[in-house]
């Protein structure tokens, strides 16, 4: 027993020690937004160049130690070059002008207003955690592995997203991928935001309609959606079967991180009532990627149930199921679920799947392209299964107990806390 209890000792010792060799692995002369060929960004006149040959980030360069205590994950993306446009606000859209910042946790969004007013965002490709870093893990020296997860990230996965949901009619916020450079045009937001890479999109909320939808009043978040729903009552209703297509669509694609700030709501006028169709944003956990000791031990679902990797069959769904699907799709029949299932099984076809991935430059689509192929048709081909599970994993989760996330701000009482369709 004692030699047992010795040899466990040596084990965690060992472990412990490779943990922090891993961590010393990670460069602190690291470059977001490396540009292939210009060493000066500073000084470079931008309007000079069409395009540029970027990549991302080399942040998350690891040698073997670190991939395989903390996983291998995209680094090989994000450190790979793809030539994008350089973009202008003053003639992108007909021209646009910085409005507010966005709120994101890890990634710095600037707010963009058209002339016709149309709200567009530009959020940075590079995430900064370092806010959401505990102190604890600073003080164990431990702080590189919360940084170091942006690397199970695919960074431009919204754009293959987007493109599979199109033939789902499924709204998405369009995102393109654009270097923006310093120009008078980002006013005091220059320095800030200047020089770097960001993913273009339209924004989920707004006073102007800018999608699919017809008879579309305004564009809400989730937020303001629960006050309409005090003052309309029963003549407020959300669009439950693309609710539940979009989830699903969530599924297949392995986005976990779905919480209520992650969406917005067309609200389109029928008759006398109001139907909020969902509208899915913020696609930065789509395809997420997880392996490496590190990472697989802390997506156990004992461990952190929420974090779930990207593989070709779910593990674990209750950690698939969030607050807001308590809230928004608690005792919706069975067969909504079913129905919105085979719909997608039938949309998104081998070729539907095989055709999106090519919006992926050749030399993104060369590192992964074929392998998250694989396991959303895997993923497709299970999904009235997991349909099924899903909804009864919100069922077994029951009503909220406690307001939304996103709504902790809000005067939300009664019963509209516990569930949409709860309000007396």
């Amino acid at each position: 027993m004692k030699k047992f209890l010795i040899g466990i000792l040596v084990i965690m010792v060992v472990f412990i020690i490779l943990m922090y060799l891993s961590f010393n692995e990670s460069t602190s002369d690291y470059s977001t937004g490396s540009i292939v060929g210009i060493d000066d960004i500073e000084n470079t006149d931008f309007t000079q160049h069409d395009s540029v040959l970027i990549a991302a980030s080399n942040q998350y360069e690891g040698k073997m130690l670190k991939q395989i205590m903390q996983g291998e994950h995209y680094r090989k993306v994000w450190t790979t070059p793809i030539e994008v446009p350089v973009v202008y606000l003053d003639t992108l859209k007909g021209g646009l002008r910085p409005v507010k910042e966005g709120g994101g946790h890890q990634t710095r969004s600037l707010k963009l207003m058209s002339d016709d007013d149309v709200l567009y965002t530009m959020r940075s490709i590079n995430k900064y955690p370092d806010p959401l870093i505990p102190e604890f893990a600073r003080t164990l020296g431990i702080e590189n592995l919360i940084i170091d997860g942006i690397s199970a990230q695919h960074p431009y996965a919204s754009i293959v997203v987007a493109k599979l949901s199109t033939p789902l009619n499924l709204e998405s916020t369009h995102p393109q991928v654009m270097f923006i450079p310093k120009q008078d045009a980002l006013e005091k937001y220059n320095d800030k935001y200047g020089n770097a890479l960001y993913m273009f999109e339209y924004e989920s909320e707004g006073e102007t309609n800018w999608t699919m939808y017809n008879d579309i009043l305004r564009l809400v978040d989730t937020e303001d959606l629960q006050e309409l729903k005090i003052e309309y009552g029963k003549n407020l209703t959300i669009d439950k079967d693309l609710l539940i297509r979009a989830r699903l669509f969530d599924i297949v694609i392995g986005d976990w991180d779905r919480h209520a700030e992650q969406w917005g709501w067309a609200l389109q006028k029928i008759d006398k009532s109001i139907k909020a169709i969902p509208i899915p944003a913020d696609r930065d956990n789509a395809f997420f990627d997880i392996d490496g000791i590190l990472p697989t031990l802390i997506s156990n679902k004992f461990v952190e149930p929420e974090l779930r990797p990207f593989s070709e069959s779910v593990d674990y769904m209750p950690g698939l199921v969030k607050p807001f699907d308590a809230y928004f799709l608690h005792a919706t029949e069975g067969k909504i679920y079913v129905e919105q299932a085979e719909y997608i099984q039938k949309v998104l076809t081998d070729k539907v799947i095989n055709d999106a991935f090519k919006v992926w430059p050749k030399q993104i689509y060369d590192l992964n392209g074929d392998d998250l192929i694989r396991k959303i048709k895997a993923r497709r081909d299970k999904l009235v299964q997991y349909a099924e599970a899903f909804r009864t994993s919100i069922e077994e989760r029951g009503i909220l107990q406690e307001p939304l996330k996103g709504s902790n701000d809000k005067d939300i009482k009664g019963n509209l806390i516990h569930c949409f369709e709860c309000q007396d």
